[in-house]
């Protein structure tokens, strides 16, 4: 679990660079002091504007430190998601940036195994792929056989894909870091 002010740091390092790519200028390298930031992992970036996705991009998995991962994948999201023109200035001023910081995959063998709100899942059959994060399921009032037939959907394939033998199921699990949430308790406090 990331500190309060690591928090803080990684939404300051997204909206930087997601700026930096609206406005078409280098991003400054994200440097940190923090060493749980300084740690390899795979995240993914979410933006939205009130409840409708704007963009989501990020890696499973990456060698290199949380901090560049977050920025690399925070500009892609506003710029280079391809269901979604990119994010302008007046819609990111009211944006909400949300930070999905995920653990390592594990394969299961059985459904049984998801649970759903706590997994995230990545479905590969054959040269398919397709990832959903764990709060999809949840946002959406998933049961744990909706949603692999909505990970299958999200790999270009049929709902029920999953269930061909070849399929590989893997679950993670991700820490997530809402603006909106850090925002909401700053104003509480």
């Amino acid at each position: 679990m990331l500190t309060l002010d690591a928090k803080r740091e990684l939404l300051g390092i997204a909206r930087e660079a997601i700026l930096s790519a609206i406005q078409n200028r280098p991003n400054a390298e994200p440097g940190t002091i923090n060493e749980e930031l300084s740690r390899p992992r795979g995240a993914f970036v979410t933006i939205r504007l009130g409840r409708e996705l704007r963009g989501c991009i990020g890696y499973v998995e990456s060698p290199r430190p949380l901090t560049e991962v977050v920025a690399d994948v925070a500009r892609k999201a506003a710029c280079e998601d391809p269901r979604f023109l990119p994010v302008t200035l007046p819609e990111f001023e009211h944006a909400i940036v949300e930070i999905s910081i995920l653990s390592p995959l594990r394969h299961i063998t059985a459904i049984e195994e998801i649970e759903v709100g706590t997994h995230g899942l990545l479905l590969e059959v054959g040269m398919n792929r397709g990832l959903l994060l764990p709060q999809v399921a949840t946002e959406y009032g998933w049961d744990r056989e909706a949603f692999l037939d909505a990970v299958a959907k999200k790999s270009g394939l049929y709902p029920s894909a999953w269930r061909e033998p070849d399929a590989r199921i893997f679950v993670f699990s991700a820490e997530i870091v809402n603006e909106a949430e850090i925002v909401e308790g700053e104003s509480a406090s």
